[in-house]
C-alpha cells in the first residue's frame, strides 16, 4: 500500500473512533445510575452558611412563617427543599411535602429560589405551605452554596447540622420511601 493510501484509510479511521469513543461516553452515561442521586461533596459536611429573610406576608393564621439561618438546622433533623413558583417538577412534587410536613419527627424548611414574593405567595396560596420556615434566596446566592444544579432540589440535615443525603429533582414516592426515609432514620440514631 502505498503512502498515499494509509493516509486516506487513516482519515476515515479518525471519524469512526472518535464517534466510538463518543458512543462509549453516552451509554456510560445511560447506565451509571439515576440523577438523582449525583455525588456532592457537601454529604458529611456541615451545611453551608447562610442567613435568608422570610418570605414577607407568608402566614399560618395570623403567625407568620420566619426565614432561616444554618444555626436554625442544629437541632433535631431538617429536610431542606428548593423550590421555585416558575418550576413544573416543584408543582409536581407538591403533594408530596405537604404529606412529609406531617411527620412529627423531623422539620420542612423551604428555599425559595430566584423568585418574586407575590409569586411565591400564590404558589403556596394554591397549593398548600408544607414549610415550618421559608427563606428567601432571590439572588440564587445560598443555592450555589448548597451546589443547587437546578429546582428542586431537597437535602436532609442531621442534628449536627451536617448534610447526610441530596436528592436531586423532584421527589418521588419511591424515594421518600427508600433513600430518604433511610437518612431520616440514620439522622434520627446520630441526634
Amino acid at each position: 500500500m502505498s503512502a498515499v493510501g494509509s493516509k486516506r484509510k487513516s482519515i476515515f479511521l479518525l471519524p469512526a473512533g472518535i464517534f466510538g469513543l463518543l458512543a462509549i461516553l453516552f451509554l456510560y452515561s445511560l447506565w451509571r445510575g439515576p440523577v438523582s442521586v449525583l455525588p456532592s461533596t457537601l454529604i458529611g459536611r456541615p451545611a453551608p452558611q447562610f442567613s435568608l429573610p422570610a418570605l414577607p406576608g407568608a402566614n399560618v393564621g395570623e403567625t407568620a412563617i420566619p426565614g432561616f439561618s444554618t444555626e436554625d438546622l442544629k437541632s433535631g433533623v431538617t429536610i431542606v427543599n428548593i423550590f421555585a413558583s416558575w418550576c413544573v417538577p416543584c408543582r409536581d412534587e407538591h403533594p408530596l411535602l405537604l404529606k412529609i410536613s406531617k411527620d412529627t419527627r423531623i422539620r420542612l424548611m423551604g428555599i425559595n429560589y430566584k423568585d418574586q414574593p407575590d409569586n411565591a405567595r400564590r404558589f403556596l396560596g394554591a397549593l398548600g405551605n408544607p414549610y415550618a420556615a421559608i427563606g428567601m434566596d432571590t439572588e440564587g446566592r445560598a443555592a450555589i452554596d448548597w451546589g443547587v444544579y437546578g429546582v428542586p432540589e431537597s437535602f436532609v440535615i442531621n442534628g449536627k447540622g451536617e448534610i447526610i443525603y441530596k436528592h436531586v429533582g423532584p421527589l418521588t414516592e419511591e424515594a421518600i420511601k427508600g433513600p430518604i426515609n433511610s437518612a431520616i432514620e440514620k439522622a434520627l440514631k446520630g441526634s
